[in-house]
């Protein structure tokens, strides 16, 4: 998966244990999917997964770990990727937007995904295809990328890996169906039922589009105009998000909490949020019981970032290393109970999980 801010990985092993406790459980919408690394778990874990997202670059990366059947696309996708992985670079928009007027990617390495992407907007792939080649591609790029996993800004100096060549591999796709949509989450929840809805909404300022603006450009390949140092997609002064903003965040996730259609709801939210951990308990609760868990939590590396000026010298101080990620269960229809709020010790869980 690629680098992402608010990223589950670590909560993994706890988001599919809550859902798998959750009876009569056999599918899954997952509202908010973002790089669908928790709909890619759940769908490993053997549920029907549908996963929402209203960003381009996350449905393409929803299409490819939820929604594409290795059974039918894996012999397929492998032939594909070893035939654009030839593929010889040559500079283009990419390149000079993003290499050359700013320093996400060295040149080399831009224009070869200028060249691949070229190539696969003239295929005309079938969906599937098209998403598990659009994946890749956004995947080799992250591995060779300058940042510190956002695209707000870039590096002074190459980062390391950016000094590797550009190569594509073959995304991890699993048997069986699923859905992938592109709609925003409102909508989402009155179209589509499923037995759990999974939320895990924008909590603060930072916008996901603005943050992974380089990903939504290279999958739409649109080239449009762009902005500021970061060379920002105009549109992302546009499409913003009420849940980036503290006085719409708490009725937007109230009118999606209560337009759900599902027996049990599933939200991850962060103590450091825009929305009080109190008024989301009264959302909840207004749809059944509430259960919830509170887990100790390292906070994503970029609170580092900015506590040094250009010439290295100390102007800061960096914020607090870890926040707490909460969980709260919510059986729709039960009768409501006084909240307990469980405070387990959680252990770490290894990189790979």
């Amino acid at each position: 998966m690629i680098k992402y801010i608010g990223s589950k990985r670590l909560l993994l092993p706890r988001i599919v244990a809550q859902v798998q406790g959750c009876a009569g459980v056999t599918s899954v919408l997952d509202v908010f999917s973002g790089t669908a690394r928790v709909g890619h778990a759940l769908k490993g874990a053997g549920y029907r997964v549908h996963a929402n997202d209203h960003n381009t670059y996350a449905h393409v990366l929803a299409g490819c770990h939820v929604a594409a059947d290795a059974r039918r696309w894996r012999v397929k996708a492998e032939r594909l990727l070893e035939e654009l992985d030839r593929v010889k670079g040559r500079p283009g928009w990419f390149t000079a937007t993003f290499c050359e007027r700013s320093r996400y990617l060295r040149p080399e390495n831009g224009a070869r995904v200028d060249a691949i992407r070229e190539r696969i907007e003239r295929m005309g792939l079938e969906p599937p295809l098209r998403a598990i080649a659009l994946t890749a591609l956004m995947r080799a790029a992250d591995r060779v990328d300058s940042t510190t996993g956002v695209q707000m800004a870039y590096l002074k100096q190459w980062a390391p890996r950016a000094l590797r060549s550009l190569e594509l591999r073959m995304p991890e796709i699993l048997p069986g169906p699923g859905r992938a949509t592109c709609l925003d989450a409102l909508t989402a929840v009155q179209r589509h039922a499923a037995d759990l809805v999974y939320l895990d909404p924008p909590y603060n300022q930072h916008s996901y589009l603005g943050n992974y603006h380089v990903w939504e450009s290279l999958v739409r390949w649109d080239k449009p105009e762009v902005y500021g140092v970061a060379m920002k997609r105009t549109d992302v002064r546009t499409r913003t998000s009420v849940y980036n903003r503290p006085s719409t965040i708490g009725a937007a996730l109230r009118a999606v909490v209560e337009a759900a259609q599902a027996r049990w709801l599933l939200v991850s939210f962060s103590d450091e949020g825009f929305l009080t951990l109190r008024d989301l308990r009264e959302i909840l609760a207004m749809r059944g019981r509430v259960r919830e868990v509170s887990i100790d939590h390292p906070r994503y590396i970029g609170h580092k970032i900015g506590i040094h000026d250009r010439q290295g010298r100390k102007v800061g101080t960096p914020g607090k290393a870890r926040n707490r990620e909460h969980l709260f269960l919510v059986q729709v229809g039960a009768r409501a109970a006084r909240l307990r709020r469980v405070t387990p010790r959680v252990r770490a869980v290894a990189a790979g999980a």
